[in-house]
């Protein structure tokens, strides 16, 4: 059973992109409800803005073949709180963001089931993934890990307001070395989009447990909106080629400034892999 794809590089960088997958098994797929069907909680068309990139860029891309409503690969697997006090989005999740039922009335999953499935579909990705930054840093000393996401600009249950265009996390500074951190975000200024760095997402699981910048491990969430690449944030989600490819420009060339400067930073002997 097939539950990501990886192509593997010849830079340091690793784009992971967990929640662009759109299967659901079939044993699955019928206990959904009407508004779960459409999955409207995919990170559309991430694979898309990704593939051309990562093959100009030397990177390697990770990309998850199942739909989060089976496992949510950005989540603990004892499911813990990303966000105390806010509205909880689970490692099997049982509600979509609007807040409504993800499965029909008595076929929600099991404590058995959820292990099942993560043991199944989590494991594999994080296996793959932890293999491709050991091998990365095995070659160069240093590993970059990208962890791709997005989200419609305006989800009222989730969060106040309308999102920046890119939202850059790096859980408050502790999964990338900050001189790293801000040569990406500089890279992304005067491009035509708005953007903050570890506003309302700071990033998930994948970037809190896989960057150490001590470690030589330095990670970065990037939450982009809908409205940047799509024609509508709503049903069926169509890609706008033209907003696509504009998006993909400007972000190529961040990615691509940030293996220059991490390898000119990591490059020079007297300077330590830790944090200033």
């Amino acid at each position: 059973m097939k539950t990501h794809n990886l192509y593997c590089g010849t830079s340091p960088l690793l784009i992971s992109v967990p929640h662009a997958g759109t299967f659901v098994p079939p044993d699955i797929k019928r206990r959904l409800s009407t508004p779960a069907i459409k999955l409207p909680d995919t990170d559309w068309h991430q694979e898309k803005i990704y593939y051309d990139m990562h093959e100009a860029l030397g990177a390697s891309l990770l990309t998850a073949t199942h739909s989060r409503y089976v496992v949510d690969l950005n989540r603990s697997p004892e499911d813990e709180d990303l966000y105390p006090g806010q509205v909880k989005t689970g490692l099997v999740p049982l509600e979509t963001f609007a807040g409504e039922k993800i499965y029909l009335r008595g076929e929600e999953p099991d404590a058995i089931e959820h292990s099942n499935r993560v043991t199944a579909y989590w494991y594999p990705y994080h296996d793959a993934l932890a293999a491709e930054l050991a091998r990365i840093k095995a070659e160069f000393g240093f590993a970059l890990l990208y962890d791709g996401h997005s989200i419609c600009s305006a989800v009222p249950r989730l969060f106040d307001g309308t999102l920046q265009d890119l939202n850059i996390g790096t859980a408050r500074g502790d999964s990338c070395a900050p001189d790293l951190a801000a040569c990406f975000y500089d890279a992304l200024q005067d491009q035509g989009y708005s953007s903050v760095l570890n506003g309302r997402f700071v990033g998930g699981f994948i970037t809190r447990n896989y960057g150490n910048p001590a470690e030589g491990v330095h990670a970065i969430q990037m939450e982009l909106t809908w409205k940047n690449y799509m024609q509508k944030e709503t049903a069926p989600y169509h890609y706008d080629t033209e907003k696509g490819d504009a998006l993909g420009s400007v972000l190529q060339n961040a990615l691509a400034e940030l293996i220059r400067f991490a390898g000119e930073r990591f490059a020079r002997p007297e300077l330590s892999l830790h944090r200033d």
